[in-house]
């Protein structure tokens, strides 16, 4: 149970290859249309602003985050953009701050994944740090319930992952009908849309390698 096998390490090269090609290609596609200014000449931060006037969204703050912290905050009801989205003025920052503007939207409507998605959080961040350190003792110890109630545990963390994609999925779906209404041409669109896809296919290779990794563990158990 739970050994080193040909099948365990055929699991690693895969989730490595899923995880590598989704890095490589979100990475090639945020470059490429950084360097694409958008034609409405606005920012980021600007264009973040003006989505959230358009829908009608108030009380939601549009801060400037470190790089890399492109997110929307429920707890405190506001909008962070890195640097190169925040100050940007290409397809890449108007696309990122539009999606993230989208999990405002659904914050302001209560759009239900991201309700259930907010419910998972307190069991997700106990069952990140703690499934692994309890499996390993359950194997070490030999004790059944120890182990099944890590992979439970790694269960609700696949189970949060999974809730994340419609919630990521819609947040771009109106980022687009936003620039679509705001008649941004066509081709900056297609450049928008471009980046909101590599972007989306990160979160579906992560769930992707916890469902596989979740089948081994259950396999292992029954084995």
């Amino acid at each position: 149970m739970f050994g080193l096998s040909s099948g365990y390490l055929l699991l690693i090269l895969v989730t490595l290859a899923i995880g590598g090609f989704a890095t490589w290609y979100v990475n090639s596609q945020l470059k490429k249309y950084k360097r694409v200014p958008i034609s409405t000449g606005m920012t980021g931060a600007e264009a973040a602003r003006r989505m959230l006037q358009y829908y009608g969204i108030s009380g939601v703050e549009v801060r400037r985050g470190g790089p890399g912290q492109d997110f929307f905050d429920p707890r405190t009801n506001s909008v962070t953009l890195g640097p190169d989205s925040f100050e940007g003025r290409s397809i890449t920052a108007t696309a990122t701050a539009c999606h993230e503007v989208g999990h405002a939207y659904q914050y302001a409507q209560g759009y239900a994944p991201m309700k259930i998605r907010g419910a998972l959080v307190p069991v997700v961040n106990l069952a990140s740090n703690a499934w692994m350190f309890l499996l390993l003792i359950g194997i070490v110890m030999q004790l059944t319930g120890l182990i099944d109630l890590a992979i439970i545990l790694y269960a609700f963390a696949v189970l949060f992952q999974i809730v994340t994609l419609p919630v990521e999925f819609d947040a771009s779906r109106r980022a687009m009908v936003y620039m679509q209404a705001t008649a941004l041409p066509q081709a900056e669109q297609s450049g928008a849309f471009s980046v909101l896809r590599a972007c989306a296919l990160t979160y579906v290779a992560a769930a992707l390698t916890s469902i596989l990794q979740l089948l081994w563990l259950l396999g292992q158990r029954q084995d």
